[in-house]
């Protein structure tokens, strides 16, 4: 059985990867920060511990599980903070020790946050990057190490750039966490004026088009998304009209940011036509989802 390195295994896409590529055929070498001990054991499934950012690490890890392929999903994610070059720092480690020890297949994760979110919309892999926080500049800086590194190697390799997504795990201080949060509890969900249009997937819709393209013989750039941008406000609007708590939503009660960009969207052809590729949950499945998730969250916070 092949074996695949899933770094942030416990993260919000990493732990919906896991069924997917144990379903694909792929003994799943699941990597996290935290304790293992008490994490659930699985045929097709191992976990190990590593702190990536120890710049010992990546090699050491290579090292011990030899996979084969490699799906890297790792990441702190903060806007502005010097971790995210730490991380791109040791992401290319990663990489270099995974091609070094005969890896033949990697996919990276990207983001949306590389391009310049105020040209014209929507954006193809080719449209122009200028990201604006630490996050994309690493981001973005890292992709292009990665497609020169492949490209002397010859070894396989794609960049997934994600966009918006939403879903169980998310930070509970996100757009459609912290609706649900406030709604379920009861309290006012504040937000701006909503009218920005963004490009939101669900995150097992995410995960299976990252398992999908780890299969492929796909490599670049390639955006992960759904190629449809919604209004925040009518994605907001579904969570509470689900939970029929449509009087606690308060659109405008928090300023927009004067330089926000009105659209953000993704031109989704590569994934389309090229990995064949489409999302099994629409908005309304996808925040049901989401809504019972975080109903049992809730309500074993409370026991």
């Amino acid at each position: 059985m092949p074996r695949i390195l899933l770094t942030g295994a416990t993260g919000f896409i990493g732990r919906h990867c896991i069924e997917p590529l144990r379903s694909s055929g792929w003994q799943v070498l699941a990597v996290t920060s935290a304790a293992v001990d008490e994490l659930p054991a699985a045929e097709g499934l191992s976990w190990h511990r590593a702190d990536l950012l120890d710049p010992r690490a990546p090699a050491e890890l290579i090292a011990q599980t030899r996979p084969d392929a490699l799906l890297h999903l790792a990441w702190h994610l903060a806007a502005s903070s010097v971790e995210n070059y730490r991380w791109a720092r040791a992401s290319l480690q990663l990489l270099m020790a995974f091609a070094e020890a005969g890896g033949r297949r990697a996919v990276l994760a990207g983001s949306c946050a590389e391009y310049d979110w105020l040209q014209e919309q929507p954006l193809d892999e080719q449209s122009r990057r200028r990201p604006a926080t630490d996050y994309g500049i690493s981001k973005n800086a890292l992709g292009e190490l990665v497609e020169g590194y492949r490209t002397i190697l010859g070894l396989s390799a794609a960049w997934a750039r994600v966009f918006f997504l939403y879903g169980p795990g998310e930070a509970e201080t996100r757009l459609v966490a912290s609706v649900i949060r406030a709604l379920l509890a009861g309290e006012p969900a504040r937000s701006t004026h909503g009218n920005q249009l963004r490009d939101y997937l669900y995150v097992e819709d995410v995960a299976g088009a990252l398992v999908k393209l780890v299969d492929s013989e796909l490599e670049g750039a390639i955006n992960i998304a759904s190629g449809r941008s919604v209004r925040l406000r009518d994605l907001i609007a579904e969570v509470a009209t689900q939970l029929d708590r449509q009087q606690l939503v308060e659109l405008g009660a928090i300023a927009a940011h004067e330089h926000e960009a009105p659209e953000v969207s993704a031109d989704v052809t590569r994934l389309r036509r090229e990995l064949d590729w489409q999302p099994a949950f629409d908005h309304r499945q996808g925040i049901a989802r989401s809504i019972a998730w975080w109903r049992r969250q809730m309500a074993e916070a409370r026991r």
